[in-house]
C-alpha cells in the first residue's frame, strides 16, 4: 500500500488540485487577493487556490491536527524592506480559512479539539491519488 509519504509532494499536490477542481469553488475575491502581507502581488497562476487547497490537505495529513495560526506560519514568507533587512510575516488567513470550510464541506475534514484534522473519506481520497502515481 502506498502513502503519501511514498510520492513527491509536488506531484502528489498538483494531482490532488486536478481532482479538487471539480468539488469545491474558488471565490470571487480570490483573483484579486494577496495571500500574505510578505507578497506584493496576487498569484499569477489562474488555478492558484485549488494547488493551496491540495497543498493544506496534504499538509493535514503529514501533520496531524492542523489550526489556522499553524499554517499562515506554514504558508509566510520574509517581506521585504528594500535595503532594511527583512522580516518573517504570516500568510493571510482568510484564504486558508475558507479552503477548509471548503473542505469541510465535502468531508475531508473535519474540526478536532485543536484545529482541523483529516476524515476518513479524506485520507482515502490522498491515499487513492498517492496510488495512482506510484503505480
Amino acid at each position: 500500500m502506498v502513502t503519501v509519504y511514498d510520492v513527491p509532494a509536488d506531484r502528489l499536490i498538483s494531482k490532488a488540485s486536478e481532482e479538487l477542481k471539480s468539488k469545491i469553488k474558488m471565490p470571487e475575491w480570490a483573483k484579486f487577493v494577496k495571500t500574505g502581507t510578505s507578497r506584493e502581488r496576487p498569484p499569477d497562476k489562474p488555478d492558484w487556490y485549488f494547488t493551496r487547497a491540495a497543498s493544506v490537505l496534504r499538509k493535514i495529513y503529514t501533520d496531524g491536527p492542523v489550526g489556522i495560526e499553524r499554517l499562515r506560519t506554514v504558508y509566510g514568507g520574509k517581506k521585504n524592506f528594500g535595503s532594511r533587512p527583512s522580516h518573517t510575516r504570516k500568510a493571510g488567513g482568510k484564504v486558508l480559512r475558507t479552503v477548509l470550510q471548503q473542505l469541510e464541506g465535502i468531508k475531508l475534514v473535519e474540526k478536532a479539539p485543536k484545529g482541523r484534522k483529516l476524515t476518513a473519506g479524506g485520507q482515502k481520497f490522498l491515499d487513492e491519488i498517492a496510488n495512482s502515481l506510484k503505480g
